[in-house]
């Protein structure tokens, strides 16, 4: 069930990250006077395409990906003596890597507004200032702290006992203290509320949460509102956290430690952790799993997240990928000289074929051995 309804979230999600990832080459090569003979999502057999003036665009069967066809990327394509200055080749270095980079450069645009609207809709979870998310009604079988007290979702801590401009971490350290030291006693916690200060008191109880013993008065925190401008503004500097930690699990996940990790899972009892690597079935599976909870912050950010992520994929300076592309305007760039795609293929190839393994493996393991539900 959580499959069906992880594909059913994710894979239109996927289809459109591919559609605007093959849009934006098609848009800046028909910009520098490229000719595209087609923009289609998906490879294999043809389900449906339509033809506008030279352009055939449409949708094939398997929805795996998508591609634009420019003329002359292709070094077996024919192309018609009238139509050599159109192609890829003819073009300066700058507008081929332009036209390349546009795709993957898509992903962190698509990353950011995604951020963006995460932090807009359901507020900033990196922020450490301690908002009321909800409140419990009772507390081990009586009327929790808080909920006596009066206080309300939306408040913001202000000062709890002696600290002032509390964070989450000191908000609960000092309820905590409060519990264990002066059990019985009342807790003064000053919240802010429609623009007022208001001055609460609570008496702190001690309890056991996931075997670590805690002081509780019945509040579950929640995440800091933010405005427009501020959302954006974070949701930008998401983009660049979002990079570093992709930069890192490309590392582990496609390197000797990753490579050997799904090795020993295919050859063990070893179960699978958290941080495994996983395929599209994985992900729909822990999509379905959170959706279900109706946790769409999480989705959504996890959805930005896979998108800077597919495009750092992208950057990988080897062919078939775009990085391989640029890095073939780059060589010539600096050489001089210029490269024969040719003599890429087997180098394509490999990598392909690899991918291929990769995601097979992958792709049993989630069925086999599927990663275990936050």
């Amino acid at each position: 069930m959580n499959f069906a309804l992880g594909l059913l979230i994710f894979l239109p999600f996927l289809t459109a990250i591919i559609s605007i990832h093959e849009l934006a080459h098609f848009g800046v090569a028909r910009h520098f006077g490229m000719k595209v003979t087609e923009y289609f999502i998906g490879f294999g057999p043809k389900i449906w395409s339509t033809r506008k003036g030279e352009l055939e665009w449409g949708v094939k069967g398997l929805p795996i990906g998508g591609y634009v066809k420019i003329a002359g990327m292709n070094p077996y394509e024919v192309v018609a003596p009238e139509d050599v200055s159109r192609t890829y080749g003819a073009k300066p270095p700058y507008q081929r890597a332009l036209t390349i980079f546009a795709g993957p450069g898509s992903h962190f645009v698509v990353g950011a507004i995604l951020f963006s609207l995460t932090f807009f809709f359901f507020g900033d979870f990196r922020s450490t200032v301690p908002v009321v998310g909800t409140v419990d009604a009772s507390m081990n079988g009586s009327t929790s702290p808080a909920s006596d007290a009066g206080i309300q979702p939306g408040d913001v801590i202000v000062r709890v006992g002696d600290v002032s401009n509390p964070t989450q971490e000191q908000l609960i350290d000092v309820i905590s203290t409060t519990a264990r030291q002066d059990a019985g006693q009342p807790l003064v916690i000053t919240v802010e509320r429609d623009g007022q200060e208001v001055r609460l008191e609570m008496v702190p109880e001690l309890d056991i949460v996931d075997g670590v013993e805690l002081g509780r008065v019945g509040i579950v925190l929640g995440l800091e509102r933010v405005g427009v401008v501020s959302s954006v503004v974070a949701g930008v500097k998401e983009v660049g956290f979002a990079i570093q930690e992709s930069v890192s699990q490309v590392g582990r996940v496609f390197g000797p430690q990753g490579i050997g990790r799904i090795f020993t899972l295919l050859t063990s009892d070893e179960q699978r952790a958290p941080d495994d690597a996983t395929s599209v079935v994985g992900i729909s599976q822990q999509v379905g799993a959170t959706s279900s909870t109706g946790d769409w912050a999480t989705i959504l950010y996890f959805f930005a997240f896979i998108t800077v992520f597919i495009g750092l994929i992208n950057l990988v300076p080897l062919p078939p990928f775009d990085g391989g592309h640029l890095a073939v305007v780059a060589y010539e760039k600096v050489t001089h000289h210029t490269v024969d795609m040719r003599k890429l293929i087997p180098v394509s190839a490999a990598v392909i074929a690899f991918f291929v393994i990769f995601v097979g493996a992958t792709v049993f393991l989630d069925f086999a051995k599927p990663i275990p539900t936050p």
